[in-house]
């Protein structure tokens, strides 16, 4: 269980029903087969719902297209992991002593997956009005400021937008190796950029997310070039 569940759940501004569902949301599959996993296969489908709903009733006028590139914005892996640090859920997560030692608590896909693995949480425990809920007093701050305006671009497509505007060739992605079984399996992704010399991995849940941390990690080297 956390250090200090009631603390932890002030922070979330949620009270679990079912204490066992936060201690689950909590536990990285380091751990042993009672993990997180499935949860965080719930949560993320629960927050894509979550926000496609908030932002349908905010941009009555948006078109479909306008709708998801802002969405992709709001739940890319950075952002949850953003959010998991105003939360303080890092020295909250149940990890295996290699992970531990490792520093898989200031990990962000570590972090971000335990979000949507407690919106699946508050999902079970009390339904899609409570993770809504969550989400409004979790990224309030965030989702109030969006606009139509807003630059919204996913980690992958500024990568590739920095290359061409510069003339060098487009990223490759690749499979460096994938663990687990299928329904817990682990994509580790590489991304190498020949024309800056810079080279990245990250490992996440699916190859979707995999592609976007890597993405992100070349992007803030980019940035210092």
């Amino acid at each position: 269980m956390a250090s200090n569940a009631k603390q932890l759940q002030d922070r979330l501004q949620y009270q679990f029903s079912d204490p066992q569902l936060l201690t689950l949301a909590l536990s990285h599959r380091s751990c042993g087969s009672n993990n997180n996993e499935r949860l965080e296969f719930l949560g993320d489908a629960v927050l894509g719902m979550a926000i496609s709903s908030f932002l349908f009733q905010r941009f009555p006028e948006a078109r479909e297209g306008d709708l998801s590139r802002i969405r992709s914005q709001v739940v890319r892996a950075e952002s949850l992991a953003e959010i998991a640090r105003k939360l303080d859920l890092g020295p909250e997560l149940l990890l295996g002593p290699g992970e531990m030692k490792s520093g898989g608590h200031r990990r962000d896909s570590i972090l971000g997956d335990t979000v949507e693995a407690l919106l699946g949480a508050v999902f079970l425990d009390q339904g899609l009005v409570a993770v809504e809920a969550c989400v409004q007093n979790w990224f309030g701050a965030s989702l109030n400021t969006l606009t139509l305006d807003t630059p919204v671009k996913d980690a992958k497509t500024a990568l590739q937008e920095w290359l061409q505007a510069r003339g060098k060739p487009l990223p490759e992605y690749r499979v460096v190796k994938t663990e687990g079984e299928d329904h817990s399996r682990l994509f580790t992704m590489s991304c190498k950029i020949d024309a800056v010399d810079e080279t990245a991995e990250a490992t996440a849940s699916s190859r979707r997310k995999a592609e976007q941390l890597v993405a992100e990690k070349l992007v803030k080297k980019l940035e210092n070039i």
